[in-house]
C-alpha cells in the first residue's frame, strides 16, 4: 500500500513541477496578474516551443490522473479482487 503511494506521490510531484516551470514559463505574463498559470498560450515562435506548449497539458493531466490511478484504482482494483476470490471461495 505504501509503494502505490509513493509511486503516486512521485508522479503528483514530478509531473506537478514540470507543469508548472512551462506554464510558468509560457503561460504567465506577468507575476501581478490574477491568472499565473492560466493565461492562454502564445503563439509558438519555433519547434521547441511547440513542442513546450504542447507538454503543459500532458503534464497537468499526468499528474492528476497518474496519482489517481496508483491511490484510488490499484487500491481499488486489489479490493475488488479479494473481495471476489473470497466470495468465489465460500460458495
Amino acid at each position: 500500500m505504501a509503494d502505490e503511494f509513493i509511486k503516486g506521490l512521485g508522479i503528483l510531484t514530478g509531473a506537478g513541477l514540470a507543469w508548472m516551470v512551462l506554464a510558468g514559463w509560457y503561460q504567465t505574463e506577468s507575476f501581478e496578474s490574477t491568472s499565473q498559470f492560466f493565461d492562454p498560450a502564445p503563439e509558438a515562435a519555433n519547434l521547441f516551443d511547440t513542442i513546450a506548449i504542447a507538454l503543459i497539458d500532458v503534464f497537468a493531466w499526468f499528474a492528476i490522473l497518474g496519482a489517481l490511478t496508483f491511490w484510488v484504482l490499484i487500491p481499488a482494483g486489489r479490493q475488488a479482487r479479494r473481495a471476489y476470490n473470497e466470495r468465489r471461495e465460500s460458495s
